[in-house]
């Protein structure tokens, strides 16, 4: 496995101070270096004849790496560090996201209007017409992000204060990319049912419901459920979102290499939830031929061993050749590798096995199951789920577009074919003669990618018969 470079993740700002003397600057950067360091910047904090302050901006491989650059830079003659920070938890301090006014308060007057007496009228109003909730309030823009901690990524069941960071940074992108005021909810539970009573008794002012780092085969319960006993969309955002971008993501491998997707022999290393939902989208789109491995080797009909109801299910819709064995038995002669699972679990031999320059994506985050520096004397296309990589298959690219294009059209659920559209409104935003190797999908900083998903995610609303909204008053992609 190649050693770990130096990342913005474990980014550092150290302040010093030091003598002001030509040569002292030189000495910090070198000091830095040698033990590694990259520095990103250098800022003036202040100068004088005598003294000078500069704020070091620093990479760091890890937290240990990032300590014993502070202390390379500790045993430069001459300089005093005067205090360092860890520039990701500067970020949270007081928490990513906000509630903000939308109208003033400024006179006796406004608050008439906003709040009593005048909010009465508004409440006997939507006593009268329920449905006047979606105009007279905010749930028409707002979505619950809920969780209870047992399946955040790269880190487990840390439980629901500790995901409470990753659920405000996902709210943090739903308002930023797709204009969706989302709230996390954070669950001191693990009891199925008592996450689905929760959802359901707070589900009246909200939109939408994204359902995030609930740990298999429990989230597929819970969002089966609450589909059928709520009337908006619900949607299990690492299930789904990341059946969207992977699908969209092969789409247009498959345009590059002038294969027919639906042709492909396609391993999915997991069973899990990701693992179970792409497989199931790909089915959807036409794949004839896929294969799932877990831990214990490669999913078949009546596999005696390490199964539930959700692995049952979907090995019986899976591995039509009727496989039975490891992981190398399984990539023997397949066109197509999905990870989903764990690091280094992909090596050269395994893609040897496969056909001649076969597509890999090696999605496992942070350490991806190969790395695409093993990968690249074999495979035709890599991607993984890393920022550093091309092709980073995100989930961010999917969930900020889908549910502005659902509360668009006040759609009661989330749809087989709406997913289907949302990755093909993904793959088309990259023109055919814009496709290459290392650009598959568009970066989520792309404009295009949100206005595209909810325009295509609506028009199948629609279609699919689950749109609220009238055509006539449908404005699609408010982002």
């Amino acid at each position: 496995m190649p050693a770990k470079e130096p990342e913005v993740t474990y980014s550092i700002t150290v302040r010093a101070e030091y003598p002001n003397r030509p040569g002292m600057l030189g000495r910090i950067t070198t000091a830095i270096g040698e033990v590694g360091g990259d520095i990103g910047a250098v800022d003036l904090v202040h100068s004088s004849r005598a003294v000078m302050v500069r704020d070091f901006t620093i990479n760091a491989r890890d937290t240990q790496h990032a300590q014993e650059i502070v202390k390379a830079v500790r045993k430069v003659p001459g300089v005093r560090v005067v205090h360092w920070s860890d520039r990701v938890f500067l970020v949270h301090l007081g928490g990513k996201i906000g509630i903000y006014s939308k109208v003033p308060l400024r006179t006796r007057t406004d608050l008439s209007l906003a709040y009593t007496p005048g909010v009465g009228r508004v409440s006997t109003a939507i006593h009268q017409d329920p449905k006047s909730v979606w105009t007279l309030t905010s749930k028409a823009n707002t979505v619950a992000v809920v969780t209870d901690g047992t399946a955040v990524l790269g880190l487990g069941d840390v439980g629901p204060a500790a995901a409470l960071p990753v659920m405000e940074g996902k709210a943090l992108l739903f308002k930023e990319l797709g204009g969706v005021d989302a709230w996390p909810l954070c669950l001191a539970t693990k009891d199925v049912d008592e996450i689905v009573r929760t959802v359901k008794i707070i589900a009246t002012g909200f939109g939408g419901i994204n359902l995030e780092d609930i740990s298999a085969p429990r989230c597929f319960e819970i969002e089966e459920r609450l589909i059928k006993e709520l009337d908006i969309p619900v949607m299990h955002d690492d299930q789904h979102a990341t059946a969207v971008v992977v699908l969209a993501g092969l789409t247009n491998a498959c345009k590059i290499l002038k294969r027919n997707l639906q042709d492909q022999r396609i391993v999915i290393l997991g069973a899990g939830a990701s693992a179970t939902a792409t497989a199931k989208l790909l089915l959807k789109a036409g794949v004839k031929d896929i294969t799932l491995c877990d831990r214990q080797g490669i999913l078949y009909a009546g596999r005696p061993e390490h199964m539930n109801p959700y692995k049952e299910a979907i090995a019986q819709q899976t591995n039509p050749r009727g496989l039975r064995g490891d992981l190398m038995k399984a990539v023997e002669g397949a066109d197509v590798f999905i990870g989903l699972s764990g690091p280094g679990l992909l090596t050269p031999e395994h893609l040897k096995r496969m056909n001649p320059k076969p597509i890999v994506f090696a999605l496992a985050n942070p350490v991806p199951e190969i790395f695409p520096e093993e990968a690249a004397p074999y495979a035709s296309i890599i991607a993984t789920g890393r920022s550093d990589y091309p092709n980073q298959i995100n989930n961010a690219l999917v969930f900020p577009g889908m549910f502005r294009g659902v509360l668009d059209v006040r759609a009661r659920q989330i749809t087989d074919e709406m997913k289907l559209a949302a990755a093909e409104a993904i793959a088309s935003v990259i023109p055919q003669r814009e496709l290459n190797e290392e650009y598959i999908v568009p970066s989520v900083f792309d404009k295009r990618v949100v206005p595209s998903i909810a325009k295509a995610v609506g028009q199948a609303a629609y279609k699919a018969g689950v749109a609220q909204r009238s055509r006539r008053r449908y404005h699609p992609a408010r982002a």
